[in-house]
């Protein structure tokens, strides 16, 4: 089924709004604070979820209270500009378990990474070991978040 075809509507838009804040609702609250019924309530999640709507359901962690207390925004720009190049370089950063968002980028750069390390020791450790020897990379930008104001994954 694509989702080309396929609009949701209010009541769909309720029970995504519901599931973002807590994904662990179940489906009996769900139908009762949209005002439907059990059942099509589960069609709309199932289809939703088939549809790739829904593409997963995840806990959000506190970063600090499992040692990932440091973030880091690192732009990258790469020295070579073709596929085979940024391609490589996609696959490799992809392996990094210390970049937990990662997105091609307009400008001055070519990549944006959302990197979690420890402390500064340790993300100097991921930057000059990890990161810095993969190749392709021409120009490098750390910036050291200071405080996070807001972060959500809620898109609705």
């Amino acid at each position: 089924m694509p989702t080309e075809n396929y609009t949701p509507d209010e009541k769909d838009l309720s029970i995504l709004r519901l599931l973002q804040k807590d994904a662990k609702m179940s489906v009996r609250d769900i139908s009762a604070r949209i005002n439907l019924s059990p059942t099509p309530t589960h069609e709309r999640i199932k289809r939703m979820e088939k549809l790739g709507i829904i593409k997963e359901y995840t806990a959000v962690v506190d970063r600090k209270k499992v040692n990932k207390g440091m973030m880091v925004i690192c732009m990258i720009a790469l020295n070579v500009h073709n596929k085979k190049t940024a391609g490589k370089f996609i696959e490799e950063v992809g392996k990094l378990k210390e970049v937990v968002e990662f997105y091609n980028i307009s400008g001055d750069f070519d990549f944006m990474l959302k990197i979690l390390a420890p402390n500064m020791d340790e993300f100097h450790e991921f930057f000059v070991n990890k990161l810095s020897e993969i190749e392709g990379i021409g120009q490098t930008k750390s910036i050291f978040v200071m405080s996070s104001i807001k972060e959500s994954a809620q898109i609705l």
